[in-house]
């Protein structure tokens, strides 16, 4: 018979929103276990090199894996309120009798059984479907990400990045600083996707960014040798002639899509939210599920930068820890939501508000 644990919250995710939920409710004085799949907490915090925008309060001007650990801190800080738990997953949860069940490493597996949960599960990485994108050396822009800024290693010597977004933006600058050859940024839109300070560093260093264009297929034949790249009209359909580039990687950064299976294991009230990059859960002004016990935050509850995770984090550990009754300042749940509105102002956040509008309630009926 397998384990069983017990805890006030359970924090499905040690990524930048699981970890401020946790360090709000155990703040609170709430017992928070945190189960994160990585072998080490902090999320795509930890291959996050750059410096952070948005505000004072989310550490702008501060490196990402820098906030990692900031926020490690603080929850070492609270002695053992909190419980982190690396290298496990979550596999299922039983609604029948609210338990999760956990799967550490390959051998040791456990249940779990929680008073409230917070499920803070991220996104995952997109693809496009073209002829041989199953070749070694073609990648999603986090496993770039995860080899040079975790693990020090250079994936390549020469990439073809899909994708100018913020994420792609970012990385072909990285890949530059590692001594990685940037062949060309490819984009199928018309205009550049990600902020144009990330853009103008990669241009000054004269790598080409390839507007209303995509990659078609991918050359080789036991590992990458080559990209196809082709221009593509307004219904991005190829148009003139095709054109080969040299490389020995691909690097996808065409966007994320949130991760949301235990929501539909929950049972929770789910709808396909274009502006939030996929399904995501119906949730309160408390970020609370149509699940009375379960909370969303992150990039579980819609696609946006860490910084608007973390106050979402913080936003439903709060919430979740006065469910539990405990006591807790409002004006701190207020400032919070201030403090996201903030964050999301300008033209992407009035995008991202207009995709929460779409799954936001007032209240729960009873």
């Amino acid at each position: 018979m397998s384990k069983t644990y017990e805890t006030d919250l359970l924090v499905i995710g040690g990524g930048a929103a699981g970890l401020c939920a946790a360090a709000e409710a155990a703040g609170a004085g709430a017992k928070v276990t945190v189960i994160e799949s990585d072998l080490h907490a902090g999320g795509q915090l930890v291959k996050q090199t750059h410096k952070f925008f948005g505000s004072r309060d989310e550490y702008a001007g501060t490196r990402g894996f820098k906030i990692a650990d900031i926020l490690l801190d603080e929850i070492k800080s609270l002695g053992d309120k909190v419980d982190i738990r690396c290298n496990s997953m979550v596999t299922g949860y039983y609604p029948e009798d609210g338990v999760f069940t956990v799967m550490k490493g390959e051998e040791d597996y456990y249940r779990v059984k929680a008073k409230k949960t917070v499920i803070a599960t991220g996104a995952q990485e997109k693809m496009l479907p073209f002829p041989n994108n199953d070749l070694p050396g073609v990648y999603g822009a986090g496993a770039v990400q995860t080899l040079m800024n975790v693990y020090g290693v250079v994936p390549g010597k020469k990439v073809v990045m899909v994708g100018a977004g913020n994420i792609g933006l970012i990385v072909s600058y990285q890949l530059t600083q590692a001594g990685v050859k940037v062949a060309a940024v490819v984009e199928a839109m018309p205009k550049i996707g990600g902020y144009w300070v990330h853009a103008a560093k990669i241009r000054r260093l004269g790598i080409p960014i390839l507007l209303r264009h995509t990659i078609t297929e991918a050359v080789g034949d036991k590992v990458l040798e080559g990209a196809v790249i082709s221009e593509i009209d307004d219904k991005f359909q190829p148009v003139g002639t095709p054109k080969k580039i040299d490389c020995d990687i691909i690097c996808m950064a065409v966007g994320l899509t949130p991760t949301t299976e235990l929501f539909w294991q929950a049972g929770c009230k789910m709808q396909f939210v274009p502006q939030l990059c996929g399904y995501v859960p119906f949730r309160d002004g408390t970020m609370r599920t149509s699940n009375p016990d379960i909370w969303v935050a992150g990039d579980a509850a819609g696609i946006e930068e860490a910084s608007a995770a973390m106050v979402e984090g913080r936003i439903a550990g709060f919430s979740a820890a006065k469910s539990l009754g405990l006591a807790l300042d409002a004006k701190k749940f207020d400032e919070y939501w201030a403090r996201l509105g903030h964050l999301r102002a300008g033209e992407v956040g009035e995008k991202i508000k207009a995709g929460i509008n779409q799954v936001k309630v007032d209240s729960w009926e009873a």
